[in-house]
C-alpha cells in the first residue's frame, strides 16, 4: 500500500528537478532548430560523410532522401476504403498457477468505409504447453517471457497479412494497386482460421483502397541481439508477410504514437561533430560517456518536428539505417514526421510503399482520417488492441478452464501455489 504522506515529500524536489530540464530542454531545442536550419545548405554534403564514414559512426542515424525543408500537406482520402490491423496480448507463464504455460491473444480488425459492409472485430488465441514452446528458447539464453513477446510479433504480421489477404480474395484477387492477386499466409499459429466474415456484400471489382497498420515500429530493433538460429525463427515469416501484402498491392504502415526516437536528430549530429571526420571508433569509442557532438541529448526526434510542422503535414522522408536491417532481404525501413493534431506520430513503412509515390500519399490520407476518427489516435489500432487485450477477468476465466480440463482429465492437486494464494487477498 503506496503512503502518500511520505512520497509527498519527495514530491518538491521533483517538481524542481522538472522545472530545470524545461529550462535545458528550451535550450537544446533551440540548438537543434538552428543545426536544422544551417543543415539546409549543407544537406548533400552531410548525407556523403555520413555514407562514407558508416562503419566507424556509433550511433544510430538515418539519411534523409528528400530535402529537410520538406513540408507536404497530407491528401484528403477517398470516402471508400478499408483499413486493416492487429495487435496482440499475452498471459505470461508462471510457476506459481495451476500450470505452466502461456497464451497469445491477437486482436483483429477489419474495417469498411462508405461500402456497407460489417466489420470484423475479433481474437485468435493460442495456447501453448508443450516443451519445445516453453524451454527451446533457454538454449540461446532467451527467457520464456521475452520469446513469447518475439512470438507475439510474428504472429501479429501474419495474421495482418492474413486479413488482408482475405479481403482481396473476396474482391476477386484484385490487388489495391495493381498487385499480382492475393494468396493466404499460413500462420504458424492459426494456419486454419475463419475469414468467410470478410465476404464482400456485392461482387464489384472496382479498386478500394485498403490499409494494413500495425502499432509500433517496424524496425525490430530486439533482433540485433538474438543469436543467428533464434532470429530465424521470428524475422522469416515476418518478411513473408510482408511479401503476401506487397504481392496484393496493400501499403503496410507501423504507427508509432509518443515515439522515443533520435534518429533523425542523430543525423544532425554529423553537423555538430567538431573533429575532421564522424570516425567514432577512433575519436570517440565510448558512446555512454560525454561526446562533443551529444548537444542535443536527451532531445527527440518528435519534439523537433513539433515546431516545424503544421497539423495535417507531414516532413521530409528518411531511410533507416539500423543494422538489423541488413536481415530484411531487401526490404528497407522508411519513416517520416506526420503532425496528425493531437502530437507529432512517426510512420514506418517498407521500401516498396514509398517507391509508389500514389499508393504512400494515399496511405498517409488513411492514416490520418483513422487518427481524427479515433479522437488522437488510429481507431483499427485501438480496436485492435481492445480485442486482444487480457483482462483480469479473462484471465481468471482461463485458469477457471484449465482447473476443469485437468480435473477431468483425472489430475490431482490442482491449484495455485500457497504464494500466489495468499499474495490474492490479506489475512491482516
Amino acid at each position: 500500500m503506496l503512503d502518500l504522506t511520505k512520497l509527498a515529500r519527495q514530491m518538491q524536489g521533483l517538481s524542481q528537478h522538472l522545472s530545470q530540464e524545461a529550462v535545458a530542454g528550451r535550450q537544446r531545442l533551440e540548438l537543434a532548430q538552428q543545426h536544422l536550419i544551417n543543415a539546409y545548405e549543407c544537406q548533400q554534403d552531410l548525407i556523403e560523410r555520413q555514407e562514407k564514414w558508416r562503419d566507424r559512426i556509433l550511433f544510430a542515424n538515418a539519411t534523409p532522401i528528400e530535402p529537410l525543408e520538406t513540408r507536404i500537406d497530407i491528401p484528403v482520402p477517398p470516402k471508400v476504403h478499408t483499413v486493416i490491423a492487429t495487435d496482440g496480448s499475452q498471459i505470461a507463464p508462471s510457476h506459481h498457477e495451476i500450470a505452466y504455460c502461456y497464451l497469445l491473444n491477437i486482436g483483429r480488425v477489419v474495417l469498411h468505409y462508405g461500402q456497407n459492409r460489417h466489420p470484423l472485430l475479433d481474437s485468435l488465441p493460442e495456447v501453448f504447453y508443450r516443451p519445445e514452446d516453453l524451454y527451446t528458447s533457454r538454449q540461446w539464453g532467451i527467457r520464456t517471457e521475452e520469446w513469447m513477446s518475439f512470438c507475439r510479433t510474428a504472429s501479429e504480421a501474419t495474421v495482418l497479412a492474413e486479413l488482408a489477404c482475405g479481403v482481396m480474395e473476396g474482391r476477386g484477387g484484385q490487388g489495391g494497386q495493381g498487385g499480382q492477386g492475393s494468396k493466404y499466409v499460413s500462420s504458424p499459429l492459426y494456419p486454419h482460421s475463419p475469414l468467410s466474415t470478410l465476404s464482400p456484400s456485392s461482387s464489384s471489382q472496382d479498386r478500394i483502397p485498403t490499409l494494413a497498420m500495425v502499432d509500433g515500429s517496424l524496425v525490430y530493433w530486439f533482433l540485433e541481439q538474438l543469436p543467428l538460429e533464434a532470429r530465424d525463427r521470428i524475422l522469416p515469416p515476418i518478411l513473408q508477410a510482408w511479401q503476401q501484402l506487397r504481392d496484393a498491392g496493400i501499403p503496410l504502415m507501423g504507427y508509432l504514437s509518443a515515439s522515443r526516437n533520435v534518429e533523425g536528430i542523430n543525423f544532425l549530429r554529423l553537423m555538430a561533430c567538431p573533429h575532421p571526420v564522424p570516425d567514432c571508433v577512433s575519436y570517440c569509442p565510448n558512446q555512454l560517456e560525454k561526446v562533443p557532438c551529444k548537444v542535443f541529448e536527451p532531445l527527440r526526434d518528435t519534439a523537433l518536428w513539433s515546431t516545424q510542422l503544421q497539423p495535417g503535414q507531414r516532413g521530409p522522408l528518411w531511410r533507416s539505417n539500423a543494422r538489423i536491417l541488413e536481415f530484411y532481404e531487401g526490404q528497407n525501413i522508411y519513416f517520416c514526421y506526420v503532425h496528425v493534431g493531437t502530437e507529432i506520430a512517426r510512420i514506418e513503412v517498407p521500401a516498396w510503399v514509398v517507391e509508389n509515390t500514389a499508393m504512400f500519399d494515399e496511405a498517409l490520407g488513411l492514416m490520418l482520417a483513422q487518427v481524427q476518427k479515433g479522437y488522437g489516435y488510429p481507431v483499427a489500432i485501438a480496436e485492435a488492441h481492445n480485442q486482444a487485450v487480457v483482462r483480469g477477468g479473462d484471465k481468471a476465466r482461463f485458469f477457471a478452464l484449465l482447473e476443469k480440463q485437468m480435473i477431468k482429465a483425472g489430475l490431482k492437486n490442482v491449484g495455485t501455489s500457497y504464494k500466489e494464494a495468499r499474495k490474492r487477498g490479506s489475512i491482516a
